[in-house]
């Protein structure tokens, strides 16, 4: 817990005890990097016959809807109508009318950790949720049937949501978590050998993030996923401590209690 006398980080350390709230502002650089760190520590405690492996999917963003539209436009207009030094084109002395240039959508490429074993069956599947995964309407049916192929496969799903935007996904239902216990942040465990059970790790802001016990084979004990040790590494390395502006408020805003919490840590680390 968080005490106002205590002694101040050294700068390039994350100075949030658990998730640090300025990422989700970077989610995919940090998507990206955690996905590598995940594999690499799991592969260190799986048992022989199971390995750690990254898949990813590539997709397009072609959804019409509004809430699409907050993850990445539809088209992208390079020149404006009335841009300066714009190109005029004549065709037999007619002027010929200046178009909008468009560019396509970029594929976007969504990753995850399976863990596999021998033969190529897939015993656990690890997502570490994004943005698309929530805002989009399209984004979180096509997630959904992912996972729904996943459980009627016999496969293990964790499910790792650290970003507060958007609607709440994932498989342990917050209205069945008691309200005293629910957090900005959460991690849901659904177990393939327990199917009528949900394991649910609320993850409060002033917390660190807790171990997670990751299911295997019915025949293996469960392993430790150190998901605060990652999130940590991730910071250092992506030099987030030289990126962010701590005296701006993070997107999106904290409660009004965690925002004054925040502030007064903050504060004590120098960082405000």
């Amino acid at each position: 817990m968080y005490n106002a006398g205590m002694v101040k980080i050294a700068p390039e350390k994350n100075p949030f005890p658990g998730m640090n709230p300025y990422l989700e502002q970077h989610w995919r650089d940090v998507h990206t990097t955690l996905m590598v760190y995940l594999r690499d520590q799991l592969q260190t405690e799986l048992p022989p016959g199971l390995w750690a492996t990254v898949e990813e999917e590539v997709t397009i963003d072609d959804d019409q809807s509004e809430s699409a539209r907050r993850v990445r436009p539809d088209v992208y207009v390079a020149e404006a109508w009335d841009a300066p030094g714009a190109l005029a084109v004549a065709t037999a002395g007619l002027a010929v009318a200046e178009p909008l240039v468009l560019i396509d959508p970029e594929p976007r490429t969504e990753r995850h950790v399976e863990i596999v074993e021998a033969g190529g069956r897939v015993v656990t599947a690890i997502e570490v949720l994004s943005a698309t995964n929530k805002l989009s309407l399209e984004r979180r049916l096509a997630y959904r049937r992912k996972r729904r192929a996943y459980r009627d496969g016999g496969v293990n799903v964790v499910e790792i949501d650290l970003i507060r935007d958007g609607e709440y996904i994932v498989l342990a239902r917050e209205e069945l978590i008691p309200p005293a216990r629910r957090a900005p942040y959460v991690i849901s465990v659904w177990r393939a050998a327990q199917p009528d059970r949900k394991f649910a790790y609320p993850c409060p802001l002033r917390q660190p993030l807790p171990q997670i016990a990751v299911p295997l084979r019915p025949q293996d004990a469960d392993v430790a996923l150190d998901l605060q040790t990652l999130i940590d590494l991730c910071y250092v390395r992506g030099r987030y401590h030289a990126r962010f502006d701590y005296r701006a408020d993070p997107e999106p805003p904290l409660s009004p209690a965690d925002a004054e919490w925040a502030d007064a840590l903050l504060r004590s680390a120098g960082l405000r």
